[in-house]
């Protein structure tokens, strides 16, 4: 009965093996040689290694460390996305007027490309752009402001481009896991007399709690690994390396400056990050609802 056990498992580890390959290829084996690239200079004649001299440039560079902070600073984004996406949400399950127009227009941003809004945003934004006009035509003329041109502004301004284009997809997460929800339980609720607001605290947010917590997770890598589009398209970094990020800086290093063994160590940094939030994440779990224990 063993030996048959064994000879199961065995065949069944055979019939994935392709696959592991393929991810091995794909994933750990990028992972190994930008490791390797670290501890080289690439940008010299068969790239000799170097030790650790790319790791000390890396820690020594304030701007690595303006890029970590804005890519951090992205992470306040979570909270204000999570809320409007429930909210919206809500109220969309609950059918108010006109609700499936506003599924679609809520939804529509997401599916957009990036590089078309960032581009939309850029011109939209401008000294003398369409919000400025309109706040001048209105006789609003303080708040005309250089909105990407100012560097207490680009960011903020990222931001709020961020928010408007990635809400959309919280709201139909948290809107396909509200269909599934048991209406009994809202019924009980009114029985009790529970009024709109603890209906949503004590029945539709325990019940979203573990696709909020999905969605959680997936904007911390959103803002820690796919702000670049935005930075790329909408600021170059700029004004003054306001709206650097980890990932611009990956690719002003490796391809601007040519020091791939500066962007390998902060790809590899990245990386790290990443996996500690992946566990922590984990972690939450296993305390909140033991599925794990």
């Amino acid at each position: 009965m063993m030996n048959k056990k064994i000879k199961q498992n065995i065949e069944g580890y055979i019939y994935i093996i392709p696959a592991l390959l393929v991810i091995i290829f794909i994933y750990f084996f990028p992972i190994i040689q930008n490791i390797r690239y670290s501890f080289l200079n690439l940008a010299q004649k068969g790239a000799p290694f170097v030790g650790l001299r790319n790791y000390r440039i890396t820690f020594t560079d304030d701007l690595f460390f303006t890029s970590i902070k804005n890519n951090f600073t992205f992470f306040l984004l979570i909270p204000i996305l999570v809320f409007v996406s429930l909210i919206f949400s809500v109220l969309i399950y609950e059918k108010i007027k006109g609700w499936k127009i506003y599924r679609s227009i809520v939804f529509l941003p997401y599916v957009l490309s990036i590089t078309v809004v960032g581009i939309f945003f850029s011109f939209f934004f401008q000294g003398r752009g369409v919000l400025n006009t309109i706040f001048r035509n209105i006789g609003l003329d303080f708040l005309a402001l250089n909105w990407l041109g100012s560097t207490k502004l680009a960011l903020p301004t990222v931001m709020i481009v961020i928010l408007w284009k990635e809400f959309g997809y919280g709201v139909v997460l948290f809107l396909a896991r509200l269909m599934t929800i048991p209406e009994g339980l809202y019924d009980a609720a009114d029985i009790d007399g529970a009024n709109w607001s603890q209906k949503l605290w004590y029945v539709t947010i325990p019940q979203l709690a573990t696709v909020i917590e999905f969605y959680v997770f997936l904007l911390l890598i959103t803002m820690l690994s796919w702000v670049f589009n935005y930075i790329y398209v909408m600021t170059w970094g700029g004004p003054g390396h306001s709206t650097y990020v980890s990932e611009f800086y990956i690719y002003m290093m490796a391809f601007k400056q040519n020091s791939i063994g500066v962007s390998a160590v902060v790809a590899i940094i990245l990386l790290v990050i990443t996996g500690l939030l992946a566990m922590f994440s984990y972690r939450i779990r296993r305390r909140l609802y033991g599925e794990y224990e």
